[in-house]
């Protein structure tokens, strides 16, 4: 890989991992979350310093170019990450439905005389 790839892939992989540090520091993003992405930043540090481990994964793989396993890669994550949050909005939807119906059989009580 050329110098300047790799310059480049380093400084753009250290400014995400500065960028997920941030955003969790300012609370945009769970800590929950956080260590995914700090995993993907520090995996494509890890790549740029080292080419040669690409190189090996690929032939690992049996894939012909470098270029389709960092594409193989990232499809992959695309595709867990989406599951992911399909899961969690699933979830948060029974949430909201679940709290609905309380909220909607609590106003249906009568109210309660104060005591005394």
């Amino acid at each position: 890989m050329p110098p300047k790839q790799i310059i480049l892939a380093v400084v753009l992989s250290l400014g995400l991992l500065i960028f997920i540090i941030e955003a969790v520091r300012r609370r945009k993003l769970r800590e929950e979350y956080a260590w995914l992405w700090l995993l993907i930043g520090a995996a494509i540090l890890l790549l740029a310093l080292w080419p040669g481990l690409l190189e090996f994964l690929t032939g690992l793989m049996g894939i012909e170019l470098p270029i389709n396993t960092v594409f193989f890669f990232g499809m992959m994550f695309v595709i867990f990450i989406n599951l992911h949050f399909s899961i969690r909005v699933s979830q948060l939807t029974n949430q909201v439905k679940r709290l609905t119906q309380e909220i909607a059989f609590l106003k249906r009580l009568p109210p309660r005389d104060p005591p005394g």
